[in-house]
């Protein structure tokens, strides 16, 4: 018999989530060594020192269970934001927030919306439990608040997902927009606002939604510790919200979904603000240096708010498969909707300059 069968349709038909090809996977199938990756929008630099030596001194506790409760990680977001344990979510990357934001608060027949070119996960998560996913065409590739409100309120949806800056487009709502759209949305329809990128942002663009869960108990701020911070590897997320909205999701939350080892990194990255500054002015850079090649190169661009960027090439995949047997791997994301873009993150220096001199030659070639 077909075991699948035995799944619901609604589980079927997912799509798998499809992450970045790793370095490893590359050299075994390629055998080519000296490999950069510029895929998975990972901090070139690594993690804070700070958070090395954490993780290094609670290994001697790894043959215990993590603190279920996330006491200490709490306190510290608590400490920097000033929100208070009952309303903090910590899961397993930003990521387990948005299935947890999907798995309490929506059953089969129920709606969320999201923007056309949003995080995969979004749609991911809504179809996991049965849902019914609304995509909202996108202006310039960005979100229209105005346009998902109407469908969130036409279609009576339960939950959005907002995610800004956005990936893979990079895309960025400011302040005054996000709370034009909190206002105007009925209270009943709870919004997920992704911030996994918003330590990425320039100065003159940066806001502090916190503040804003005292105005709108149906704000979820989801953030996480994989980009800026450096710690993908360890999965850190977070989220803050309504103490009713965090109740429910902290009981559909796997036990111990957060270990110890990655909890003591969460808290010693997050006092080290001086590695988070040197991260946004490495990307600051990197981002002049690849957006310069790429206008040398007559290569169109999305202008981005993250820590990558998206670019128009002709013959997008094969262009794809071509930098990987140079040795750069970065994203196609055509399951996005934008099969003539490739996403870069940004590295370091030498990496950003091996990205370009490959894809003038890669452009060469294919020509």
């Amino acid at each position: 018999m077909n075991y699948s069968d035995l799944a619901p349709p609604y589980i079927r038909a997912i799509a798998p989530y499809q992450p970045g090809k790793p370095i490893a996977e590359l050299e075994r199938e390629l055998g080519v060594s000296g490999i950069v990756k510029l895929a998975s929008n990972e901090n070139p630099l690594g993690c804070s020192p700070l958070a090395v030596k954490a993780m290094q001194e609670s290994l001697e506790t790894v043959a215990l269970y993590p603190d279920g409760s996330g006491f200490e990680l709490k306190e510290a977001l608590r400490g920097r934001y000033g929100v208070e344990h009952a309303r903090t979510v910590l899961g397993n990357g930003s990521n387990d927030m948005l299935e947890l934001a999907a798995r309490a608060f929506l059953a089969a027949g129920d709606k969320a919306v999201y923007s056309d070119h949003a995080f995969a996960v979004y749609p991911l998560a809504t179809q996991a439990v049965g849902a019914t996913g609304i995509s909202v065409a996108a202006i310039n590739f960005g979100h229209d608040l105005k346009a998902m409100l109407k469908a969130a309120v036409e279609r009576q949806a339960r939950l959005v997902f907002v995610a800004n800056p956005n990936n893979p487009t990079g895309t960025f709502l400011d302040a005054a927009a996000l709370l034009d759209f909190l206002r105007a949305l009925p209270p009943q329809i709870l919004v997920v606002l992704d911030e996994a990128y918003n330590e990425y942002l320039p100065a003159a663009c940066r806001y502090d939604s916190v503040p804003w869960l005292r105005d709108f108990p149906n704000l979820i701020i989801s953030r996480t510790f994989s980009k800026a911070y450096g710690l993908a590897g360890l999965r850190v997320g977070y989220a803050f919200a309504n103490a009713q909205v965090a109740d429910m999701m902290n009981r559909v939350r796997q036990p111990f979904n957060v270990n110890s080892v990655a909890q003591a990194a969460a808290v010693a990255a997050l006092q080290d603000e001086d590695f988070v500054r040197r991260t946004n002015e490495l990307n600051r850079r990197g981002m002049e240096q690849i957006t310069a090649g790429l206008r040398k190169l007559g290569l169109e661009f999305i202008p981005s708010y993250g820590n990558f960027v998206s670019f128009k090439i002709a013959g997008a995949a094969r262009m794809y498969r071509r930098l990987l047997e140079l040795g750069v791997i970065v994203r196609p994301i055509a399951s996005y909707d934008m099969p003539d873009y490739l996403r870069v993150s940004i590295g370091l220096e030498s990496e950003n300059e091996k990205f370009l001199a490959a894809l003038q030659r890669a452009i060469g070639e294919i020509k």
